[in-house]
């Protein structure tokens, strides 16, 4: 069931979204400043295109102080933009009985999006 979900969302909007975040990733790796944010973004763009399947949990390594640097950095300067943005698209698609598979998805996007320092993606 994860495929088919996946495939679906691939074909309706998930390319592009990851390929955005792949393309801003690449971007913010141009600065030296700016690596850990697009090696973070570029996950967050492979975790977009194929997410069904997959769940954000809290990563291994404990990052202690530097992750919540690097997160609070993150909330300022765009996170919170991209997680109201996966909100405001998981709200619209739980509004129908088909879309809140994808709803579901868009909240998981959420989290990682809003904090990406200290989670990690696994694949069941």
């Amino acid at each position: 069931m994860n495929f088919i979900g996946n495939i679906i969302w691939v074909v309706f909007g998930g390319l592009l979204l990851s390929l955005g975040y792949l393309i801003g990733g690449l971007v913010l790796c141009l600065t030296i400043v700016g690596i850990p944010f697009g090696i973070k973004v570029m996950k967050l763009g492979m975790f977009a295109l194929w997410p069904f399947g997959g769940e954000v949990t809290q990563g291994d390594k404990p990052m202690g102080c530097m992750a919540l640097v690097l997160n609070i950095l993150w909330i300022i300067f765009g996170g919170i933009e991209v997680a109201l943005g996966h909100l405001t698209m998981g709200v619209i698609f739980c509004c129908t009985i088909i879309g809140i598979p994808f709803g579901l998805q868009h909240f998981k996007l959420m989290v990682l999006a809003l904090m990406p320092f200290g989670h990690e993606v696994v694949r069941r």
